[in-house]
């Protein structure tokens, strides 16, 4: 055998024996390869700082004149100096690249692997978090530089070959394991706490007398049971599969949604043409009919089910005679995985979720017309309520637009038969225009309407809900209402008891402040007493919970002990300025009025601002300062268009814009905490009588809620709070008893006088009469 044979059989052996050696081998062979290459036809160094020269003339002509549009017309010695300083900034960027990349040329290719993994990572998180996208991208590369420092020092020291090493090199290993064991525990500590306790906002209720009504959230006389609807051949649910106790067919929702993938429809074993009506109900135990209330969840990971997470309302509502259904539409939520990474998610689907919710009533105007139906003759169809949260907050407000339609706003084709007796809204935590019927925003007529949201939502972390409400109108007199509740402390998921405290995923919550949440059981409290006493008072007609949402407070005895800020509007509301009309400052929204300031710091009219966009409505914003004259703000009513007696309620909702009126005369940075603002509200007849109130006749107005929902302020890019507005109610006969010579029949102007409170700046919207 020749020894050039016995070589080729050795090399062969090897290669079997080792395959992955073997490949590794071949990789640097193929490198090699490609540079050589490379190197064949690259520019020589002449070539390369020729390359350079030429481009650095190009750059200096742009910028150039760039520098001349900019501060030619400054004249020739700011031109210059402006031009010297524009050059060296970008000279100065250019080099601090140049030095990030000289430096980062030495570092090993692994570790640069590392590292741009771990940016990849870190933009994917960030998609779900970025209310906090400072504080995860510093615990994000806190949690790098510590395992870097960890790992150098322990692959230093763990060599042995201390003369290789070094001394210096060795002392170097030894400080950075020092400081990467302290970063691990100091940051391990960190991380695994919850944060910091709130910091409760002053009280700023005045005496108010409760309601005389039996509380809303004690259980009432029915019995209650539970039972299930589904497709009967659910591959993933048991209780909507073979356990149904009412089987139903599915429904075709492929022309509203978009994206839907195969791996989706892997999963639950349907496509978006043939969607399961599923429900969990609970049914009070009695003759009927009784009023008939869904409950559409939100956006939650797909395979964690959030159906079941309302028992509380469901065993609830069931005893005090409403049926409840828990809406299954856990087949529309999110999913990391049927998503490709939520590189591929379902576009715009909330016009399908509400769609949802109207072919379930279509089922059970069915089967209450059907002989036999366990629910035939049972349902009150004439007083039906949508709930939701999240997306399904609002995925409620599309579904009761699209009742009254003929068909699809962004496809005729697609036929409306509907009609369904929905005199009810109710929306916690919503999202608001994420779908847009025919590329506008939902507006809704002639419905009553709540809305919940935490100060501490980490989800939805601005008050989005307040955007629909604001688009609620009533278009005649009758008994519609609309009501909102902003609540301290409360976050987006303990409305869920499938959701709980976290309103997003692990480890993206170690950024978040828990510590500040109300417990769970109190957040589900305030939703039993506001949505068990709304749906009192519009689908039973039980008014004597209406005040309820005119003032919280009379609620005091039912509510758990946090601070809320409450908005109401009726029918019977005859609004005088609204300030969404125009951009005169001077004119009512009524015809016919007139508005005017004095002494004002700040004055304007203004789109009202959020954490996160905007309110959606507009109000006039009216700030003073008592180094001033006193200040104050004129409403002539019109002389027609209003009539007033000695019944009628003067009404307006006022926020606090949290501003300094004259920022340019303080250090506003120093400022201390910020009490209640009190001020005057006077009125004025015909014959020049005039009536004072303070604001804290009713109530001072609240500072805005700080929800600081990072544990650090500097972690979220976001303001801490937002303008959201309180509702109140002056009765006129309060100031005819002021002044006996007032005549509220007669009334002529309402003045905001601003003489209580030293210096502050308000937002005013909604001022009118009842």
């Amino acid at each position: 055998m020749s020894t050039k044979t016995t070589q080729w059989d050795a090399e062969r052996c090897a290669v079997t024996a080792d395959p992955l050696g073997h490949q590794q081998r071949r990789a640097p062979r193929v490198g090699q390869r490609l540079f050589r290459v490379w190197s064949s036809v690259a520019p020589g160094p002449r070539a390369w700082r020729g390359a350079a020269w030429g481009a650095l003339m190009a750059l200096a002509a742009i910028l150039l004149t760039t520098a001349y549009s900019l501060f030619a017309a400054a004249g020739p010695v700011r031109f210059v100096t402006g031009t010297i300083l524009f050059l060296a900034a970008f000279a100065l960027a250019g080099g601090l690249a140049t030095l990030v990349w000289r430096i980062f040329k030495g570092v090993p290719a692994f570790y640069i692997w590392v590292l741009a993994c771990a940016a990849a990572a870190f933009a994917l998180l960030g998609l779900f978090a970025l209310p906090v996208l400072t504080g995860l991208l510093t615990a994000g590369v806190g949690a790098i530089i510590v395992a870097s420092l960890l790992g150098a020092g322990v692959a230093t020291l763990a060599r042995g070959d201390r003369q290789e090493t070094g001394k210096v090199r060795q002392a170097i290993a030894v400080a950075g394991l020092t400081l990467g064991a302290a970063g691990l525990v100091w940051g391990g500590l960190w991380l695994l706490d919850d944060g910091s306790p709130a910091v409760t906002p002053p009280r700023v209720n005045a005496q108010i007398a409760p309601l005389d009504m039996p509380d809303p959230a004690q259980p009432g006389p029915y019995g209650v049971r539970t039972l299930t609807y589904g497709s009967g051949q659910d591959r993933r649910r048991p209780e909507y599969g073979a356990g149904a106790d009412l089987v139903t067919a599915p429904v075709d929702g492929s022309a509203l949604v978009e994206r839907w993938t195969k791996l989706r429809t892997g999963y639950w074993g349907f496509g978006p043409e043939a969607l399961p009506l599923n429900g969990r109900v609970w049914v009070p135990e009695g003759e009927g009919p009784f009023p008939l209330v869904l409950i559409a969840h939100g956006n939650h990971a797909m395979e964690d089910y959030s159906d079941a997470g309302y028992a509380y309302l469901g065993e609830l509502l069931a005893s005090r005679g409403f049926i409840l259904v828990s809406v299954d539409e856990n087949f529309l939520n999110l999913s990391p995985f049927a998503e490709g990474l939520i590189i591929r998610t379902l576009k715009e689907e909330n016009d399908l979720r509400g769609w949802l919710l109207l072919e379930h009533l279509r089922v059970w105007r069915d089967w209450n017309a059907t002989p036999g139906n366990p629910f035939y003759g049972k349902v009150d169809l004439d007083n039906v309520a949508l709930m939701g949260h999240s997306r399904g907050g609002e995925a409620v407000a599309v579904a009761a637009a699209f009742n009254r339609l003929p068909c699809y706003p962004d496809d005729a084709s697609v036929r409306f038969d509907y009609g369904f007796g929905i005199r009810s809204l109710v929306a916690i935590a919503p999202v608001d225009g994420q779908y847009k019927p025919a590329g506008r925003e939902t507006a809704l007529e002639d419905v009553n309407y709540l809305v919940l949201h935490g100060a501490h939502d980490m989800d939805v972390v601005s008050f989005s809900g307040a955007r629909q409400y604001a688009r609620v109108r009533f278009t005649h007199e009758g008994d519609w209402f609309k009501a909102a509740l902003y609540i301290y402390g409360a976050n987006h998921g303990q409305f869920n008891t499938a959701w709980g405290r976290k309103d997003l995923f692990e480890p993206l919550m170690r950024v978040y402040n828990l510590e500040q949440l109300l417990p769970a059981e109190q957040q589900e409290q305030i939703a039993r007493v506001a949505i068990s006493a709304f749906l009192e008072a519009t689908l039973r007609g039980e008014s004597g919970y209406r005040p309820l949402f005119q003032d919280h407070r009379r609620a005091q005895a039912w509510l758990p002990d946090t601070r809320y800020i409450s908005q109401y509007e009726d029918a019977t509301t005859r609004l005088v300025s609204t300030y969404e009309e125009d951009i005169d400052l001077a004119t009512t929204t009524l015809p016919g009025g007139a508005q005017a300031g004095e002494n004002l710091a700040v004055w304007r009219e203004q789109l009202v601002a959020a954490k996160w966009g905007d309110m959606g409505n507009h109000a006039v914003t009216l700030g003073w300062d008592a180094e001033s004259a006193t200040a104050r703000y004129t409403i002539r009513l019109p002389e027609r268009g209003l009539s007033l007696s000695r019944k009628s309620v003067l009404v307006f909702a006022l926020a606090d814009a949290n501003e300094d009126p004259t920022p340019e005369t303080k250090d506003v940075q120093n400022r201390g905490p910020r009490d209640p603002i009190d001020l005057t509200v006077e009125v004025v007849d015909s014959a020049g009588e005039m009536a004072r109130l303070p604001l804290s006749h009713i109530a001072s107005l609240q500072p805005q809620f700080e929800g600081r929902i990072a544990k650090a302020g500097f972690m979220s890019p976001l303001p801490a709070s937002e303008m959201v507005f309180q509702h109140f109610e002056f009765p006129l006969a309060d100031f005819a008893a002021a002044n006996p010579a007032f005549d509220p029949a007669d009334l002529a102007e309402v003045r905001f006088v601003f003489d209580r409170t030293s210096a502050g700046v308000i937002a005013l919207d909604d001022v009118g009469f009842r």
